[in-house]
């Protein structure tokens, strides 16, 4: 039997039961997962190898208070950085899986999550196997100047790898993915999936409305918005995603004729 917690709603307000897909029964809100959590609905079982386990964000501007911080976000969300990555099953087939957290601080793309996001791709590269990405995040993580920025260009780069070795990446976009994370890798996939009602854009609507000083429309950003508009693949629930993505693989991975 499933472990069941209970959890007040963000969006409906009631107190509610969740089971290990962790959507409210009343109005659909998906929370939050943790990588572990999101492993055990989609990896076979005991399937998953960690990949970096040992890598550590430093202070690259010596930012005052950058490193509390840190230790901090280590502290409260049981991870040492926003993304995890690693091998794992899928229905019997090997894939490459980056799995990021917005509870590590917002799930900010640094150094490391940068460098961790290049690696599993680089993995994926090096052996012919599905790279999948789950997206989680706020942007560039500030804190680190220029050294966050410059991941978006790593990662586009790592991601073009992929096409040049003709290796499938696969996207699941969950909420909230925007910022600097949006405008690099998580637009880059092969086929791009999102969870209901994840916000996907890069500015975020406040400040687009003051920019453009126009109303934007209802559920602006939210994942049905952007399939709508050609920006997602398709929108797959949390019970459905380890049938999808087990098929994706099958049908997009290539097979080597005997001889």
């Amino acid at each position: 039997m499933a472990n069941k917690s209970s959890a007040l709603c963000p969006q409906c307000q009631k107190e509610v039961e969740l089971d290990s897909h962790k959507i409210c029964p009343y109005c659909n809100f998906y929370f939050p997962l943790t990588p572990s959590e999101r492993l055990s609905l989609i990896a076979d079982e005991d399937s998953f190898v960690e990949m970096a386990v040992g890598m550590r964000s430093v202070n690259p501007i010596a930012l005052a208070g950058y490193e509390d911080k840190l230790k901090e976000n280590q502290k409260k969300s049981s991870l040492s950085d926003a993304v995890s990555i690693g091998k794992c099953r899928i229905e019997g087939q090997d894939v490459v899986v980056g799995i990021m957290s917005f509870s590590f601080m917002g799930g900010s793309m640094g150094s490391v999550v940068g460098e961790k996001i290049t690696q599993a791709i680089i993995e994926g590269c090096l052996n012919g196997e599905p790279v999948i990405l789950f997206t989680a995040s706020g942007g560039a993580r500030m804190q680190e100047g220029i050294f966050s920025l410059m991941q978006m260009a790593k990662t586009a780069s790592a991601a073009a790898l992929l096409e040049e070795t003709r290796t499938p990446l696969f996207i699941v976009l969950t909420n909230p993915t925007t910022g600097g994370v949006t405008a690099s890798f998580a637009m880059l996939g092969d086929v791009i999936l999102a969870e209901p009602g994840a916000v996907i854009g890069f500015a975020g609507p406040r400040v687009i409305e003051g920019t453009i000083r126009e109303k934007l429309p209802e559920g602006f950003q939210r994942s049905e918005f952007q399939l709508e508009r050609g920006f997602v693949d398709m929108i797959v629930t949390r019970g459905k995603l380890r049938s999808t993505l087990s098929y994706l693989i099958k049908t997009h991975t290539r097979r080597i004729p005997n001889e």
